[in-house]
């Protein structure tokens, strides 16, 4: 039992490692351990620590107003994010921010009610989501979020009406034989059946992961899934939002995901990546089509926080925002994730436990399967995860492992998601202590499952 303390932290039996000091891609414990981050802690560092050009707006920043009340007041700071963000865009023209992703998503799904009923069909009020998928901590989020681990002491108080779907899982889920335009067809028609089946004019919205994050390990939809899903939602005038939480603002090799996926979202949120630790920024952007209904009808969105549209995270961000695609930060990441996927298609190779490298861009998933026959999930994955990131402090480097990758228990993976500025080199060291942590963590599982 770890000793009492004010804080309360992720584990109340382990305390977490203070870190002291954190350099690019290295954190600094005050054991004076060093812990090279794969993941950006969690997709978020997409510019590592003391980056000097945030470092110096961060500053100039708080020399200038800090905070004012979004209900009466705007700033230069807000106002220029908001167009850096749509310029880049194409097509989602108004912008509202927060300070966190499941603020952003809680927004978005009150922005999709309000944008029905202003139109007159209130009676649209079902959300229609994916099993695997996680869309955040609040109770409304965690009712759309088809991630069952993380539900599951909450169930009986979420009550926003949702049905699921199947994901775009392609590795899992892909039938024998099956081409990707005959995969999309089938979950283009089962979506399709699902809001025919609880009404056209009940259902308000489809919500996805444009890449699926920390759930089952950046799963990327197969060639044209988006859009046959785009084209269901019109035909029954329901609303397309795609949470980018984690897969946003570069981490793919795009500035937005849905980029490389030929679709028009209705709403798009984005986060992590935003202020990318500097700050807590959060954002929504949606398309005119979506505002109009309120502009024309109350003329207000029905949401009121602290931290609405905020001027120093604004101002923290546009500088994240502009480091990353003024800076060659953007095709830098592109060419180190194609060495970084090219090593860990080697670690596959040599390494029986892992069955499937995917993802796009400097956000990539390993899933672990059983070695005995290269395809079934791992047993005891809970355990495998566990050791897994232990093995991974142990080799000085910071994984993200999950565990109910296939459908909430069965299966493991690993999520990799390093800072866009990442080297070769950084890259290099970064797999070896991955593959050196992998086997260090399937040794000690199996002697645990087997004991001499």
């Amino acid at each position: 039992m770890a000793t009492p303390t004010p804080l309360i932290s992720k584990s109340l039996h382990v305390p977490p490692i203070e870190i002291v000091d954190g350099q690019g891609l290295t954190l600094v414990s005050r054991d004076g351990d060093r812990y090279l981050d794969s993941c950006g802690g969690v997709a978020v560092s997409a510019l590592g620590h003391r980056h000097p050009r945030i470092v110096e707006a961060m500053e100039a920043s708080t020399r200038d107003v800090t905070w004012v009340h979004a209900g009466s007041f705007t700033t230069r700071a807000v106002q220029d994010l908001a167009a850096y963000l749509t310029d880049r865009s194409a097509g989602l023209d108004h912008v509202y921010f927060m300070s966190g992703g499941s603020e952003i998503m809680e927004v978005a799904l009150k922005l999709v009610l309000q944008h029905h009923m202003e139109r007159g069909q209130a009676s649209r009020t079902v959300f229609v989501s994916r099993r695997q998928s996680y869309h955040g901590s609040t109770l409304a989020t965690l009712s759309l979020s088809g991630n069952t681990q993380r539900r599951a002491c909450f169930d009986p108080a979420l009550t926003t009406p949702v049905e699921f779907v199947s994901p775009c899982y392609s590795f899992r889920e892909k039938r024998q034989g099956e081409t990707d335009s005959g995969y999309v067809a089938r979950l283009a028609g089962e979506l399709d059946e699902t809001i025919t089946r609880v009404g056209s004019r009940r259902v308000a919205a489809f919500v996805m992961e444009t890449v699926v994050g920390s759930t089952s390990g950046a799963v990327p939809p197969v060639p044209g899934y988006l859009a046959a899903m785009k084209e269901v939602c019109s035909k029954h005038g329901v609303l397309l939002l795609l949470d980018e939480i984690m897969c946003g603002l570069g981490r793919t090799g795009r500035y937005f995901a849905f980029h490389d996926d030929d679709v028009e979202p209705d709403i798009v949120t984005v986060g992590k990546g935003l202020g990318a630790g500097y700050a807590p920024m959060s954002a929504l952007l949606a398309t005119e089509e979506v505002m109009r209904p309120l502009r024309e009808g109350s003329g207000v969105l029905e949401n009121g926080q602290t931290h609405v549209n905020n001027p120093h995270g604004a101002a923290v961000a546009l500088a994240v925002q502009k480091a990353v695609c003024e800076e060659g930060v953007l095709e830098n990441s592109v060419g180190v994730a194609r060495y970084l996927r090219s090593l860990l298609e080697e670690v596959k190779t040599q390494t029986p436990v892992v069955g499937d490298v995917r993802g796009r861009g400097m956000f990539l998933g390993l899933e672990f399967v059983d070695p005995e026959d290269g395809r079934s999930p791992l047993p005891h994955a809970k355990r495998f995860s566990q050791l897994l990131k232990s093995s991974g402090l142990a080799n000085g480097v910071l994984l993200y492992p999950g565990h109910g990758t296939v459908d909430g228990t069965a299966g493991a993976h690993l999520l990799l998601a390093p800072p866009l500025v990442t080297t070769d080199a950084e890259a290099a060291t970064m797999v070896e202590r991955v593959q050196a942590s992998i086997t260090a963590a399937f040794e000690a599982w199996r002697q645990e499952l087997s004991p001499v």
